[in-house]
């Protein structure tokens, strides 16, 4: 079959390896000069940040895409993935505050017990909770493509619950600084916690289980790696192609039209918003992207706090710093998210939290929402939550096209560097082998 990929990202560059190593004909086409989308790094007077995620849980799905489309990903890296010993601190307005860290029911206990006696009993009460919901996720929406037209009885019983992950945190904890650790990813993606479905807190099963895990080198070096292994593939890669519409007769995909003509296609994989392809953009007309956050890149020189990888400040405006960017010598590298009433400039938001790196700033790349959505066609927090049916508006990796599937964080099974990855599977799943 000849398949043309939508998109650059980590799903377009997932989805074009496998569908390659399947045996199909290749056409990736992007609209941006380079390749990476989300997952590319941000580069200004010698310092480098990733571009938006900076670690994964679930390493095993980027471990799949790598043994199922070629060489393994340790042999590619030449190393092994990093595990943070810390996934994030939270600081909270009382001024206390939390480090989590990831893989160890024992070290959660722990580390909520300083917070006060007895919140690690409370906090790991609710994370196993989602130990069932996470096998159902698995088996029948994470690893397998579904039909929202025949869903097994277990996941339908999921996904049409009526508890939000507001609802939840509220039940289960008396402490509602908890209550924040447990919501935070959520909040932290766009989405109000009222219209998010309980069950999408199995992040923090996530975290406990697999840990997070960092690439050596940054998330860009996937980048590198999938583009060389398009090459190896035989994959004609065309950038600075930007898809305008599927050409769709008879019900069924014909071609991909861009500005020098069209691309005859048997198959079209979309990894970009789909909204921005009239002849998809009817059918996701309820969904809403969850914005990214207002992101400010910033080289630093001299003495900084030394802190974990994230550090989340529960606040109005909410605050991350991230700090795994790379820096010349006697430089940090940090990206610092802003969320909320932020009416002044994030770095002196930052300051009232007692961090004041303002005098430090040689260089700085800042970058609103609309900017960043424009760079990478598409928000990487995926489909803003509006509630229980959100899961069923959102398209993959199937579409009502015939011959067109979804692949990304706009697409099933969500955000997130492992789902986006996973995507790619599902939709190779779908279409199968060359015949």
């Amino acid at each position: 079959m000849r398949i043309v990929v939508i998109g650059g990202g980590l799903a377009g560059l997932a989805s074009a390896a496998r569908l390659a190593k399947a045996g199909h004909q290749v056409v990736l086409v992007e609209a941006s000069p380079t390749l990476g989308g989300a997952l590319g790094a941000v580069s200004e007077d010698g310092y480098t940040w990733d571009g938006s995620a900076t670690s994964t849980l679930v390493p095993a799905a980027l471990r799949d895409l790598f043994r199922k489309s070629g060489r393994p990903l340790e042999a590619e890296l030449g190393g092994e993935l990093e595990p943070l010993e810390v996934i994030t601190e939270h600081r909270f307005e009382d001024r206390t505050s939390v480090r989590v860290p990831g893989g160890s029911r024992a070290a959660q206990i722990a580390a909520f017990d300083e917070l006060g006696p007895g919140l690690g009993e409370e906090w790991v009460r609710h994370v196993d909770t989602y130990a069932p919901v996470w096998e159902v996720l698995r088996k029948h929406y994470v690893e397998a493509p579904w039909d929202p037209r025949d869903v097994p009885k277990d996941l339908h019983s999921l996904f049409t619950t009526r508890e939000t992950l507001h609802k939840r945190l509220r039940r289960d904890f008396r402490d509602d600084r908890l209550g924040l650790v447990a919501g935070h990813r959520t909040v932290a993606e766009g989405h109000d916690l009222r219209n998010v479905p309980a069950w999408v807190g199995v992040s923090n099963y996530l975290e406990q289980s697999f840990g997070a895990w960092t690439i050596p080198g940054g998330m860009a070096r996937l980048v590198e790696l999938l583009t060389a292994r398009l090459e190896t593939r035989g994959v004609t890669v065309l950038t600075g192609t930007a898809a305008r519409d599927l050409v769709v007769r008879n019900g069924r995909v014909a071609a991909v039209s861009v500005e020098t003509g069209e691309i005859d296609v048997d198959a079209v994989v979309v990894a970009v918003d789909p909204r921005r392809l009239p002849a998809l953009a009817p059918v996701v007309e309820r969904t809403m992207p969850a914005l990214p956050p207002v992101v400010a890149h910033v080289g630093l020189v001299g003495d900084v706090p030394d802190l974990p990888a994230e550090v989340v400040f529960h606040s109005d405006p909410l605050i991350i710093i991230r700090t795994g960017g790379t820096a010349p010598d006697g430089g940090t590298a940090w990206t610092v998210h802003g969320r909320g009433k932020l009416a002044e400039d994030i770095l002196d938001a930052l300051a009232r939290h007692r961090i004041d790196i303002r005098e430090q700033v040689v260089t700085r790349v800042d970058l609103s929402p609309r900017e960043l959505v424009e760079r990478w066609n598409g928000s990487p927090c995926g489909v803003l939550w509006q509630g229980k049916n959100t899961v069923r508006w959102r398209l993959g990796p199937t579409t009502p096209i015939e011959g067109v599937y979804a692949a990304g964080a706009h697409a099933a099974p969500g955000a997130g560097v492992p789902f986006v990855a996973q995507s790619a599977a599902l939709v190779a799943q779908a279409i199968g082998p060359a015949k």
